[in-house]
């Protein structure tokens, strides 16, 4: 094991700012608590939690202290959401912990800004698709609340009613939705919209997740010809598909969008632009007062036209483009992201010293380092070394697919003492992490049981670059 000042015990300062631009926070009482237990003395930046209405008072009560943004100087462990700008690295202190949803893909530059700083950076939405990494899964939590969202976002801006309703002045049919990436999103929107009484449809290049779609209640459509039943990696992500399948697919889901009320889109690729699901020419034809929601907006978006952070409206068609969806509803967002971080905090303390000892051997440790002693250490990210330092604002994480089989059990961390990695590792294997169908059907079946289920961030059809990735690399859900 390695102890980040080299031996003795750490002082065991955890700090959890106050975002910029960002409704969600990295702690809640619960889990301020539960770090106290763990040896920390919790500091909480001023109003920090007051967006995801947890008002100080309630931090001080769990146990914690209540600071200012200079008390990042002090810090051993910072607990973030987004990625810390340039400006609140200079004020980091150097070999400090720093555990958030850091975006790194297309951000090189902010990466070395990390290393740069000295800090041990832990990115989560890396985190490895296996069982006992599952609670720390913050792109499920987050985009299963994206996807909720979503639909609720849709119902405010469809001027209709969504459920049958038969009435003595007459029939009121039910509406017409349509799910596009049935990730963890896409099936928590799939539940939420036919608890709302409408009729769901919902397609995906993923042949598992036909039976998910069935066991919500909606209909599954997709070309499935021999490429479709191949579309699945092995970590449970979705291929990208050849142009010749593309065009397929696009026919006859432009037949199917004309007679759609609502359009749901999650699709996203880790590392890659989002891939364009739908074009003008297809929502030409559906009829005004039709909206489309674009969770995959932030990445360029699935649905041509959608702006970013923005609801535009062409030809009577509404596309709405909103940024941040699961910060808007932080309150719920912020209680599960805390308990993700809590979960891979618990990791890294050892039990008997109450002491942060990182064990780089670790596949939790080697699939979300992202930086450490000054270098970039993950091997995705290898090239950001060469990469000028840029101010850039933090940026919203990708979510994440359908999940696939469930992994075997971790085995047991090595306690001998390593070295922290290096980037010449890209070559070393990832551990192995065959997630697939049985998560994704839990994920089915939580989305199902209540309205607002935690266990599920929008969904994504990542691709791998490299082994390491099959493991690590996962964009939000349709958090976008």
């Amino acid at each position: 094991m390695f102890n980040l000042l080299g031996g003795e015990s750490l002082a065991q300062t955890l700090f959890i700012p106050k975002e910029i631009d960002e409704p969600r926070v990295g702690g809640s009482p619960e889990t301020v608590k539960k770090l106290i237990a763990l040896g920390f003395a919790v500091v909480v930046e001023a109003g920090a939690g007051v967006a995801s209405r947890i008002p100080d008072s309630e931090f001080i009560a769990a146990g914690a202290a209540i600071g200012k943004a200079g008390d990042t100087a002090k810090a051993d462990v910072v607990l973030k959401v987004r990625r810390p700008s340039s400006t609140e690295l200079k004020a980091y202190k150097k070999g400090a912990v720093v555990i958030a949803m850091l975006d790194p893909y297309g951000n090189d530059a902010a990466v070395k800004a990390l290393a740069d700083a000295g800090v041990t950076a832990f990115t989560m939405e890396f985190m490895p698709r296996i069982t006992r990494a599952q609670v720390m899964d913050v792109l499920s939590s987050q985009a299963n609340l994206a996807g909720y969202q979503a639909v609720i976002d849709a119902a405010s801006e469809y001027d209709r009613a969504l459920p049958m309703m038969m009435t003595a002045a007459g029939t009121v049919p039910a509406a017409k939705v349509f799910i596009m990436g049935v990730g963890v999103a896409g099936l928590q929107a799939i539940a939420t919209a036919r608890r709302l009484g409408a009729v769901v449809t919902a397609t995906d290049v993923r042949p598992a997740v036909k039976e998910q779609v069935a066991s919500l209640g909606a209909k599954f459509l997709a070309v499935e010809d021999e490429e479709f039943k191949a579309a699945e990696t092995a970590g449970g992500y979705a291929k990208e598909m050849s142009k010749e399948y593309q065009a397929k697919q696009a026919a006859l889901v432009a037949d199917h969008i004309a007679k759609q009320d609502i359009i749901i889109t999650t699709a996203l690729i880790p590392g890659r632009p989002a891939p364009r699901l739908v074009t003008r020419e297809m929502y030409a034809r559906m009829r005004p007062g039709s909206v489309i929601i674009d969770l995959a907006v932030e990445r360029g978006g699935n649905v041509e036209g959608a702006v970013a952070g923005k609801t535009v409206e062409v030809g009577g068609v509404k596309i709405v483009g909103h940024l941040n969806v699961a910060g808007r509803i932080a309150a719920t967002a912020s209680q599960l992201y805390a308990k993700n971080l809590l979960a891979f905090v618990e990791t890294l303390v050892d039990k008997d010293s109450k002491t942060v000892k990182i064990n780089f051997d670790d596949e939790l440790v080697k699939a979300t380092v992202l930086t450490h002693g000054g270098k970039v250490v993950h091997p995705n990210f290898a090239g950001a070394a060469a990469t000028t330092p840029a101010a850039s604002a933090p940026a919203a994480s990708a979510a994440k697919p359908a999940a696939g089989k469930k992994a075997a059990p971790a085995k047991p961390a090595a306690t001998k003492p390593v070295k922290a990695p290096v980037a010449k590792a890209a070559t070393a294997k990832a551990a192995p992490g065959k997630a697939a169908a049985p998560k994704a059907k839990t994920a089915a079946k939580t989305a199902a049981a209540k309205p607002a289920a935690p266990q599920s961030p929008a969904a994504q059809s990542p691709a791998a670059p490299s082994q390491a990735a099959k493991t690590a690399a996962k964009s939000t859900e349709g958090e976008a």
